[in-house]
């Protein structure tokens, strides 16, 4: 008898659905230089509209005058972004686990979800600018508690929402295993219901890792502490120092970014590791 063709383990390494290494890595590659060479595009283009049309620095600067002033006001910078980046911080770690915790309960008792998701989904609607000045109001203007508060609000909606959603994706197997088995609500929830969700839980965070440091800059607008990122666009602007303010503005650009990159990074680690 003749052997067999030596082609099933060279067809499933390397069959239609596999994708050779160098063409994964220029995949790979190519995520990353698009944006950023779009990105240089823009600057330059930015940066001769302003140049050849003559815009005044109220209206629009020159990339390369906000550039000065990062350069200038680089240790401010850093001062500012360390208060405002360890606002969102607290209170994203904060909301996170108030809306994992409200997305359990309401999972586990239907009277408790009947009462929650209505008031996590106002919390929603309700506007920073009208939520900061009542918190600032209740804990007073010397401290960071209420700009915690608004991040934590606005981080515990997308969290518990997306949490809420993974909650309910359990599949019929499971579903009746844990039957068959008797097992109690707290072990449904714990074996099936809350690994089966890491992924939407996960999302969530990715969600509302760079809305935190939005809530936390837009917090420091009305009134408290002037130590903040927000509180010195503010002032820059309200001196007519609009250089200086845009300064800023691509300091929080940058701070919201790192925060996006830390809660995509923790998505793909825990979702690899799951797979």
């Amino acid at each position: 008898m003749s052997a067999p063709p030596e082609t099933s383990v060279g067809g499933a390494a390397g069959g239609v659905g596999a994708v050779p290494g160098p063409a994964r890595r220029f995949r790979g590659a190519s995520a990353v230089v698009a944006p950023v060479a779009f990105g240089i595009a823009l600057l330059v283009v930015w940066e001769l509209v302003v140049r050849i049309g003559g815009l005044p620095s109220f209206l629009l600067p020159a990339p390369t005058a906000i550039a000065e002033q990062v350069g200038a006001q680089f240790p401010v910078i850093l001062q500012t972004a360390g208060v405002t980046g360890g606002n969102a911080l607290v209170g994203l770690v904060v909301g996170f686990l108030v809306g994992v915790l409200l997305a359990v309960l309401a999972a586990g008792s239907r009277l408790v979800s009947e009462l929650v998701t209505p008031v996590v989904l106002a919390a929603s609607a309700i506007p920073i600018v009208a939520l900061a000045p009542v918190f600032t109001t209740m804990f007073g203007s010397t401290t960071e508690i209420p700009r915690r508060l608004v991040v934590t609000v606005v981080v515990t909606v997308p969290v518990f929402v997306a949490t809420a959603r993974g909650l309910r994706r359990v599949r019929p197997v499971h579903d009746e295993l844990m039957v068959a088995l008797a097992a109690t609500r707290r072990q449904y929830t714990r074996f099936v219901r809350l690994p089966g969700a890491v992924p939407f839980v996960m999302t969530g965070l990715r969600l509302a890792a760079p809305a935190a440091v939005i809530a936390a800059i837009v917090a420091e607008y009305f009134g408290g502490l002037q130590n903040g990122l927000g509180s010195r666009i503010s002032a820059a602007a309200a001196n007519t120092a609009y250089t200086r303010a845009w300064a800023f503005v691509a300091a929080s650009i940058v701070l919201g970014l790192l925060f996006f990159l830390a809660g995509l990074l923790a998505e793909r680690l825990v979702t690899r590791n799951r797979r």
